[in-house]
């Protein structure tokens, strides 16, 4: 496998993940990206011969409370969410390196810190 730290860089995952999608899931959820507690980023953690493992990062907003903002039930609601269209996401990460994903999942939400939580998104690659 080549190096996917080389090729998931912040930057790439930045682009395919945009701060944009951020906002459009705020005004989604209600009606205002202004009322988000967070901004999203997607990072690379790690690979191996038949996966690849990211996370979702909640970044707290300033003046917002991350840890009021009932995270840990997101990664049911990221799966399912349109505007994060986690499925496309995985078929384009999956690509980038010339493999198919054969399946992907979330994990469940992980406090890092009071201002940083993570949700575990894995690809499973054939």
């Amino acid at each position: 496998m080549t190096n996917a730290a080389q090729i998931f860089t912040p930057d790439y995952l930045d682009e395919v993940f945009p701060q944009s999608r951020t906002d459009a899931f705020f005004e989604a959820l209600f009606g205002d990206a202004e009322d988000g507690a967070y901004d999203i980023r997607l990072r690379f953690e790690k690979h191996g011969p038949e996966e690849l493992a990211f996370t979702f990062q909640l970044h707290q907003r300033p003046g917002m409370c991350l840890a009021c903002n009932l995270t840990y039930g997101l990664p049911q609601v990221f799966t399912r969410h349109p505007v994060l269209a986690v499925a496309k996401l995985a078929q384009t990460l999956g690509e980038r390196i010339g493999k198919i994903p054969a399946a992907w999942a979330l994990g469940a939400t992980r406090e890092i810190s009071r201002s940083l939580h993570v949700i575990p998104f894995t690809i499973r690659i054939a």
